[in-house]
Parts: C-alpha cells; sequence; structure tokens
C-alpha cells in the first residue's frame, strides 16, 4: 500500500483470535511475496476497552486488521471510511488503515457470493444472527424469495429481522425449533453460528433428510468435517464449509491490501496443507 509503506503488521482481532488459521494461513503467503509484513492474532474480549484497539490500529506500524466475532459490528462504527457493503450490511471484518484513518471492508459478503453463486433462493434459512449472518444477507439480497432468521439470543434475531427487512428480503424469525424444521425444505441453509466447532456437535438443523436442492453454507472450520458438512456430502448435495469460506475470503483481501495477483495460488496451496494438516 504505498499510502502506509512504514506499515509492517496486520491483525486478527476477536475473542478467540490466538486459536484462528489466519496468521498460519498469510504469514508464510506474506513471506513468500517478499514483504515485511507480519501477521499476528490479538485476542480482543467482548468487554474489552475499543477505543483503545482503535488508537493501536492508528499506530503508523498497523497496515490492517481482519476482525472477527464479537467486533464486526464495532469495525463497522468506528471507521472513517465505509464501504458500500459495509454500510448495508453494518458489520466489517476488514480494516486497512491508510494515512491515520481506517477504512472498513467486508469480505465475508464477497466470499458468500463467490461461493453460493447467483441461482434464486426459494427459502433461506439463517442459523445464527451476528457479523457472519449479516454477510451472508447483504450477498442474497436480490435472490432470496424468502428469509427465516434464528438465534439462540432473541435481540440478535430481531436486529438481523430488521436488517433483512431493510433490504427488501420478506423475512420472518423463528424459535431455533422450528427454525431446525424449516431448514428441512430450505434451498439454502447458513450456519452462521459455532455449532460444528466440536466433534461431537451433530448438524446445525438437528437430524433429517434435507431438500434435494438445498445448499450447505456452513462457516465453521475445523480439524475435523463438521457434521453438518458430513451430512451434505452423504445426500450429494452443495456445499461450502468453512475452509472454503476463508480461502474465498482471504482472496478478496488481495487487492484491497495491494498484494501481487499470485498472492491468491499462493493462499490456496497454503490453506490446502493447513487443512490437510489440521484433519489428518
Amino acid at each position: 500500500m504505498d499510502e502506509n509503506v512504514d506499515g509492517t503488521r496486520l491483525f486478527l482481532i476477536g475473542s478467540e483470535a490466538s486459536g484462528a488459521m489466519s496468521p498460519g494461513l498469510w504469514n508464510p503467503v506474506l513471506e513468500q511475496l517478499g514483504t515485511q509484513w507480519r501477521y499476528e492474532a490479538w485476542d480482543v474480549p467482548a468487554a474489552f476497552p475499543m477505543a483503545g484497539v482503535r488508537a493501536r490500529l492508528l499506530e503508523s506500524d498497523v497496515v490492517a486488521a481482519n476482525v472477527t466475532m464479537p467486533h464486526k459490528q464495532w469495525a463497522a462504527g468506528t471507521a472513517d471510511i465505509t464501504s458500500e457493503q459495509v454500510r448495508l450490511s453494518g458489520a466489517s471484518n476488514l480494516l486497512i488503515h491508510i494515512g491515520g484513518r481506517l477504512t472498513a471492508h467486508n469480505t465475508d459478503i464477497t466470499a458468500v457470493g463467490e461461493l453460493v453463486g447467483r441461482r434464486h433462493q426459494r427459502h433461506v434459512v439463517m442459523l445464527g444472527a451476528g457479523g457472519a449472518a449479516r454477510a451472508a444477507l447483504v450477498a442474497l439480497q436480490n435472490q432470496a424469495e424468502r428469509v427465516t432468521i434464528s438465534d439462540r439470543d432473541p435481540a440478535a434475531a430481531s436486529q438481523l429481522l430488521a436488517l433483512a427487512r431493510a433490504l427488501g428480503l420478506s423475512a420472518e424469525s423463528a424459535t431455533w425449533t422450528d427454525a431446525q424444521h424449516q431448514a428441512l425444505q430450505a434451498s439454502l441453509i447458513v450456519n452462521a453460528t459455532p455449532v460444528g466447532k466440536k466433534p461431537d456437535d451433530g448438524p446445525v438443523w438437528g437430524r433429517g433428510r434435507l431438500a434435494d436442492d438445498a445448499f450447505i453454507y456452513d462457516y465453521v472450520y475445523a480439524g475435523h468435517v463438521t457434521a453438518s458438512i458430513r451430512a451434505a456430502r452423504e445426500q450429494g448435495l452443495a456445499c461450502a464449509d468453512g475452509w472454503d469460506h476463508l480461502r474465498a475470503q482471504a482472496a478478496a483481501m488481495i487487492p484491497l491490501l495491494s498484494l501481487t495477483p499470485g498472492a491468491d495460488a499462493l493462499l490456496k496451496t497454503r490453506l490446502k496443507l493447513l487443512q490437510s494438516q489440521s484433519q489428518s
């Protein structure tokens, strides 16, 4: 980035950032590209004083920061400049430091759009209502006929429902049990929850055979194939898992960080290695 040539540090900010795969993905790639950048995990709990986080990101050695749960909405609000996708979703997973200002982007939206494609969705069941769910809604705003939203936090579900309706979507909220039942007939199920992180977790929709045209989008990536993805594959359904999402959203960062196009191939190779090591 020409405007910030002195910067060398990139962060991942989140409540469990130190357990994430991103530093292990990005650091070998950044080294192979010949940059002096270093990608670091920064654990920032939900109750952490975020004014201090913003101040740190504006220091001269910082290039950018990825943002994960539970701070994606904070990132959108703290930015000096926001992309249209961030404005629509109210969430950001990438803050770039340029000339003493923070610019917010949302590469989660780009990733969902790429992986789901542009096909019409007759019924989307959104399980989870945080920043990842917001990204999926924006990506799907012009192709979803009907959306059902559920979260174990009623306030979060209500906020996501308001966003869906503001985007012009025909949307409703449902109890967790009802949403799981509706998922059995949905054309797209989005898992924007941690369900699947544990090896003994079942599919996010519970039990039952899904519609023959269903697409399963599971944000979770782990050292095992999640039960949701395993069930989808057993039924022969199209699906995208957390590893697919990680690759697609990382690839979307390449032009935003002014990295060379060759970074995409390096990211794919590194991610395949990490996935193989994790699931062996």
